[in-house]
């Protein structure tokens, strides 16, 4: 007995050593949304949800880092409903019950749930770091699709979307302040494979000049053999993929992001590409900012909807406007077009700084597409009902207070 309560304040004194050489940072989002519902879903729906992001680090010494970061959720409502179908998702997808990537519990008043979004490590020597855990693996330059950026796939009718982590390590060489290279690792997105199949490994160059700067990007999925393991993009050959990413500086903002995905036993065309290029300008001394960005969506990309990605045609633009009203307030106006079946979702967002620490977000998105106006039948999927489905929104509104601590 005395040795274990030895033990036990040893632990203690310990774990509060640790705790009081971190840094706390993260903040409280309020949320509550309304929408008018389209086909199947309610005529009119709403939901509240309190979601925290607490972030943790901690000095490793003079080497390093060792951080993360939790996400705390409770929730009513349509964000309730949501939370219920990821779990249901989850289980079609072969994870038991419990483990899903956001589980949940159900009170009288709200569901609420847990998870660890970010565990990692980094290690900082001469011209050389090392990191790993449970991390982010960015790539390419692209504003808003991010073509190159497979392992973290965006879009930009979520814009507030965290990115995902993934579980792996990277290691990164600094020969000089202009070059990157970074050889990386991932497990497969089926993180009940035991037998290595699916695991990912790459190679990535970074090369930065005054007013330009250029990324080079390959990866090999390795093998899986057996049709009940549900893996993105899955071969019994392997999935390779070559990414080019450029940006410059010469006036205005251009950027160019495309990544190429092979895969031998679907025999991969033309459709394996996922490519954008875009342009960003300002104006006003920088209180307007202007943003266009085009992308090409193979049906087998990166950005496609069933390979990691949320899209199910070919050609898309974005166009969208930023003004800074003042220190304090801005507000953006976008359009995304699906050009490919004539099918819009116009985006209004407005920021306003209350005080330091706390600001107000408020969003509205109106899908519409050439069924909407005519009643033909042409239903898009940027439209008040995407196809197949028969459930959707024909307009959104959503007001988010973010505390900051």
């Amino acid at each position: 007995m005395k040795n274990k309560g030895f033990l036990l304040v040893m632990i203690f004194f310990v774990a509060g050593r640790a705790f009081s050489q971190m840094t706390f940072s993260g903040f409280l989002d309020s949320t509550i949304s309304t929408q008018a519902g389209a086909g199947d879903a309610p005529g009119f729906s709403c939901g509240v949800e309190e979601f925290a992001n607490i972030r943790f680090q901690s000095r490793l010494r003079d080497r390093g880092t060792f951080s993360g970061a939790v996400n705390l959720f409770a929730a009513a409502g349509s964000y309730a409903h949501n939370a219920a179908l990821m779990a249901q998702a989850a289980e079609m997808a072969g994870i038991p019950a419990g483990v899903s990537p956001t589980p949940y519990i159900v009170g009288e008043h709200y569901v609420a749930g847990f998870e660890v979004e970010r565990l990692q490590f980094r290690l900082n020597f001469e011209h050389v770091d090392l990191e790993g855990g449970l991390f982010r693996l960015p790539f390419g330059y692209g504003q808003v699709w991010g073509s190159s950026d497979f392992l973290n796939p965006r879009n930009p009718l979520k814009p507030d979307a965290r990115p995902r982590a993934v579980l792996g390590t990277a290691l990164s060489w600094y020969p000089n302040e202009e070059l990157k290279l970074q050889g990386f690792s991932s497990s497969p997105s089926n993180p009940f494979i035991r037998d290595g199949g699916g695991w990912l490994t790459g190679i990535s160059t970074d090369k930065h000049w005054e007013k330009a700067s250029l990324q080079g990007l390959y990866a090999y999925q390795l093998p899986i053999d057996g049709s009940e393991h549900a893996v993105v993009n899955s071969s019994k050959y392997g999935v390779h993929r070559a990414g080019l990413s450029v940006k410059a500086d010469v006036e205005i903002g251009l950027y160019i992001d495309a990544l190429y995905t092979y895969n031998h036993e679907a025999r991969t065309g033309h459709e394996g590409l996922s490519f954008s290029a875009g342009a960003d300008y300002s104006f006003f001394g920088g209180d307007l900012i202007v943003l266009a960005e085009y992308l090409y969506n193979g049906s087998s990309s990166s950005t496609a909807i069933h390979h990691g990605g949320d899209f199910s045609n070919e050609h898309y633009l974005y166009t969208g406007f930023t003004y800074s009203f003042s220190a304090f307030t801005n507000a953006t106006a976008a359009l995304i077009s699906g050009l490919s079946d004539i099918s819009f979702t116009p985006l209004i967002s407005v920021n306003h700084d209350l005080f330091q620490g706390a600001t107000l977000t408020v969003t509205a998105q109106v899908p519409l597409d050439r069924d909407l106006f005519s009643g033909d039948g042409n239903r898009g999927e940027l439209g008040p009902l995407p196809p197949p489905w028969n459930v959707g929104s024909y307009f959104g509104l959503t007001a988010r207070l973010r505390l900051r601590f």
